[in-house]
């Protein structure tokens, strides 16, 4: 279900596995109850979600008030995360940022519109993978539903496995979130996590792929326009 990353005082990191829900079934959170049986916790906090699908790092309070001032780092996008994708084709554009509104499509699903109003931002760099598949590294800018997912089937390359926006069957939906930064009480704090459950994650075109983004923080990435990051951060 998890393995424990990290663990202070105040936070936990952990790694959630595939297909692990992190929300209330039946007003019960399996996943916390099974961390806390760990850890000795009484309560924990969510500060952020994955989909069930995706696997990778998971931040987690200890109390209320770590729980808060996490939260509120995540509001004002001042924590970094970056996330790795296996796309099922050959993009549009090998690396860019994905900007626009979302709305509600049909049953689950996402769309990505043309206007701007209140934009998902996603940044994202590419590389082969392998049997015509895509290995992308994304840094969302915003924190949207399905963002990522509705970002990559955007630019031709849907997640392989993903039952929603994919166009290829798997072992599972291959999303991981891959890497945090972000800053606690003055003290800088750096995760990464490399994936392991799923086949086409140990391939070598991936494998090698990932010794050269190991420090996904000091690549060079693609650049947001200097008014919509104004007018996304109001």
């Amino acid at each position: 279900m998890f393995t424990l990353l990290h663990q202070s005082p105040d936070f936990l990191v952990i790694c959630k596995h595939a297909n692990v829900s992190v929300h209330k079934d039946d007003n019960e959170q399996p996943l916390l109850a099974a961390v806390a049986a760990v850890t000795g916790d009484t309560q924990l906090y969510l500060i952020h979600r994955l989909d069930k699908m995706t696997s990778g790092i998971l931040l987690l309070g200890r109390h209320a008030d770590a729980a808060s001032a996490l939260s509120g780092s995540f509001a004002r996008r001042e924590v970094e995360k970056y996330y790795l994708a296996i796309g099922s084709k050959k993009p549009k554009k090998k690396q860019g940022t994905v900007i626009g509104d979302m709305s509600r499509s049909r049953r689950r699903s996402w769309k990505l519109e043309t206007s701007r109003q209140n934009p998902a931002v996603t940044q994202f760099i590419s590389t082969a993978a392998g049997a015509g598949r895509r290995l992308f590294l994304c840094k969302p800018y915003t924190g949207k539903t399905h963002q990522i997912r509705v970002a990559l089937k955007s630019v031709g390359s849907g997640i392989t496995g993903d039952d929603i926006y994919g166009h290829e069957t798997a072992d599972r939906g291959y999303l991981h979130a891959y890497g945090l930064q972000f800053t606690y009480q003055g003290t800088p704090y750096r995760f990464l996590c490399p994936p392991e459950q799923g086949e086409l994650w140990l391939t070598e075109e991936i494998q090698t792929a990932l010794q050269g983004w190991s420090s996904p923080w000091e690549l060079e990435w693609p650049g947001l326009p200097a008014g919509l990051v104004k007018s996304v951060q109001d």
